[in-house]
């Protein structure tokens, strides 16, 4: 397993686009996050913001960070199945549930740190910029490592929809869906089925470990396992026709 990792290691540094889309994720966890902060502050009129205010306005650009960490996700996969290196991996490695653990820890690994490092970047330009009366230290370390956690488990998505759908626009396509679009229209599904839909949907879910949302049952570790268990979902789908169909 230790030359899977390695070889996965090699792949996933070596290649243009995990450097842009990592990039681009710090990028709109930073940047985004601190416009938004300076517009927030232009429009408070000097009127003190809270410190969980604060950070929440901080983490705005959450949102965008985390297709750019899915689409990182997808092409992980997808980019061997389009080129054609995925025959070659899959003669140096014939188990191929092997070579998809291999890839699953490295991507984890690598976008976990990365998404840490981000939303705590984030997080300290918002507040130096909103410049909080005071701000709860241990609510604002839990939102950082939940936004790290959550931006990964975004990752993973894309990681599972590749793997599954095995064509880079398709999967992109099906991660925007499920977790910017169809998340937004369950909100309108009528009565407490619709409700429980909606707050159990994708990142309705796991959304609740970065910020607790008003009439959301779910807590921050719920409602990321809930969010995991839909990942988990995709990610098995997609081994099991790994295993069954053609490179």
């Amino acid at each position: 397993m230790t030359d899977i990792l390695r070889s996965e290691w090699t792949k996933i540094r070596s290649v243009r686009s995990t450097v842009w889309t990592l990039t681009i994720t710090f990028l709109l966890m930073v940047g985004l996050g601190g416009a938004i902060s300076a517009a927030s502050k232009a429009t408070a009129d000097g009127q003190p913001i809270p410190g969980d205010d604060a950070v929440m306005t901080s983490l705005t650009g959450m949102m965008l960070a985390s297709l750019s960490i899915a689409t990182l996700g997808v092409l992980v996969i997808s980019s061997e199945y389009r080129t054609g290196g995925i025959r070659t991996s899959l003669m140096a490695v014939p188990r191929r549930m092997s070579l998809l653990a291999g890839k699953i820890v490295v991507f984890t690994v690598t976008a976990l740190v990365v998404c840490t490092v981000a939303a705590a970047a984030a997080v300290a330009v918002g507040l130096a910029i909103l410049r909080p009366a005071s701000v709860d230290m241990g609510g604002a370390v839990q939102s950082v490592l939940g936004a790290g956690l959550y931006l990964t488990v975004c990752g993973l998505f894309g990681l599972g929809l590749g793997t599954l759908v095995r064509h880079t626009p398709g999967a992109l396509v099906s991660a925007i869906a499920l977790m910017l679009v169809l998340p937004q229209l369950t909100g309108v599904l009528p009565g407490q089925w619709g409700k429980t839909i909606a707050d159990h949907f994708t990142t309705n879910a796991g959304m609740e470990v970065v910020l607790d949302q008003p009439g959301n049952p779910l807590g921050p570790w719920s409602g990321l396992g809930v969010y995991a268990l839909w990942v988990a979902v995709a990610v098995v789908a997609g081994g099991v026709l790994m295993q069954r169909r053609d490179a």
